[in-house]
């Protein structure tokens, strides 16, 4: 074949967009080589910037509301970096997508730390009966995953059932070795509130039961988290009026803040999350309650969308022996401050320095 040969006269009409998209011919010496490559190259460029303006396209003009929120979502910066234009048009974004997709009104709160408010709880251990109610208001209020299949139901509050014991004069000879108990003695296994060992299991035909105490456990909220140190992509945060978050949107799954938190208090999505419309709650918080998806960690936050609007958690008020207070550390009158001056009070695991805002306390 003749390198040299020039293409047929008249195959194709001058001016043609085909002509003009037709590659050259090579060259010898390996210059078409490089041509061509260069070439395909700027092709390739072409189709990219295509790409990115039919993206821009899509998220400016489609009908389709989670279509639209999820290309824009793909494109937002974390929601604490965001000016307060950006978090506008996200929180705008947000209700167009969850209306259409729960087919009922949607708001989504944006509403700031509150000046002078540093948020705390107290939990009363001796009156609390275990009958869970505060676990179920949770759920219902902060839009967690109701299914029935294994990852499929979140529950952000454990109330651990703690047998009560004693310890027996028949015992004292069941030691080891020989009954002397040298090593272990007979009363060794006497179940007298084992502290985070109880069961979060368990259906009772009526609370209180004769022989056992509770104890709930939730997010501590602590002053120093050790969940925000570990997350490498610092989606979750303290809130300058005391609650840690997260923002979905930016969250990886990887769990490392998981494995840090020493109090069981976060949970992932390992699936779609099961929310009924029915069944939705449509006063969300952009970091609280509003829809999470599959592969996102999320935690209590203190019912963010009810309490920056002055209200008390769902959990509080819903809790029929009055065992849960909450208010601003910051008040000296407030519920959380008269107890912590005058009721005996405790830490969950102080030793390890996490200065949790959740407190126990006992008359």
């Amino acid at each position: 074949m003749n390198p040299d040969k020039s293409p047929t006269k008249n195959a194709c009409p001058e001016g043609s967009p085909a002509c003009s998209a037709r590659p050259e011919p090579p060259v010898p010496g390996g210059v078409g080589t490089t041509s061509s490559r260069r070439n395909f190259l700027a092709a390739g460029g072409v189709l990219s910037v295509s790409s990115l303006m039919g993206a821009a396209a899509l998220m400016a003009q489609t009908d389709d509301p989670k279509a639209t929120t999820e290309w824009a979502e793909h494109f937002q910066t974390n929601y604490r970096l965001m000016t307060p234009e950006e978090k506008a048009e996200a929180r705008a974004r947000l209700e167009r997508r969850y209306s259409a997709q729960y087919s009922k009104k949607v708001t989504v709160d944006t509403t700031e730390a509150l000046p002078g408010v540093l948020m705390g709880y107290a939990l009363n251990v001796r009156k609390c009966i275990g009958c869970r109610r505060c676990v179920k208001a949770c759920v219902e209020e902060n839009n967690q995953t109701r299914g029935k299949s294994p990852g499929e139901r979140i529950e952000w509050i454990q109330v651990l059932r703690m047998e009560r014991g004693e310890f027996a004069q028949d015992k004292m000879n069941q030691g080891y070795p020989e009954g002397l108990g040298i090593q272990v003695g007979g009363n060794a296994y006497t179940p007298a509130g084992q502290v985070l060992e109880g069961q979060y299991h368990y259906e009772p035909e009526a609370v209180p039961e004769k022989d056992a105490t509770y104890m709930p456990i939730a997010c501590m909220q602590c002053e120093k988290p050790p969940c925000v140190k570990v997350c490498p992509v610092r989606t979750t945060y303290r809130e300058a009026d005391g609650p840690v978050v997260i923002d979905y949107n930016w969250c990886i799954g990887c769990r490392m803040c998981m494995g840090a938190c020493p109090y069981w208090a976060r949970r992932i999505n390992l699936t779609t999350p099961v929310l009924p419309k029915d069944e939705m709650n449509p006063v969300t918080h952009y970091l609280g309650n509003r829809p999470r998806m599959r592969g996102v960690v999320e935690k209590c936050h203190w019912c963010l969308q009810r309490t920056r609007q002055g209200r008390y958690p769902a959990c509080v008020e819903v809790c029929p022996v009055g065992a849960r207070k909450f208010g601003n550390l910051l008040d000296p009158e407030s519920e959380v401050s008269l107890i912590l001056a005058r009721k005996n009070v405790f830490r969950l695991k102080a030793e390890l320095n996490t200065f949790p805002k959740f407190f126990y306390f006992y008359d």
